[in-house]
């Protein structure tokens, strides 16, 4: 099945789409929220912006792409918007 515009706008909107950077440097385009079919879990969709043979896509809950993390003492951001 392809993801099209019209299943992305029928996930949740409770995550602003557009370009955020992991705490390790890479940077992600999130086109979405979808929810997990069985467990109704909101899964943030998520493609790489750099080179990436692993997958085309990417899903994290969203938890976990909201949450904190430690680094060198410094709690930030897994994920930090940057940008349309």
């Amino acid at each position: 099945m392809e993801i099209t515009p019209i299943l992305l706008m029928m996930a949740t909107e409770v995550l602003r789409k557009g370009i955020y950077e992991h705490y390790k440097g890479e940077r992600y385009r999130v086109l979405g929220v979808a929810k997990h079919s069985e467990t109704l879990e909101e899964l943030v969709v998520y493609v790489p912006l750099y080179k990436n043979e692993t997958s085309m896509f990417w899903v994290r809950p969203l938890s976990m792409f909201r949450e904190e993390v430690e680094v060198d003492g410094v709690r930030r951001q897994r994920f930090a918007y940057v940008g349309k």
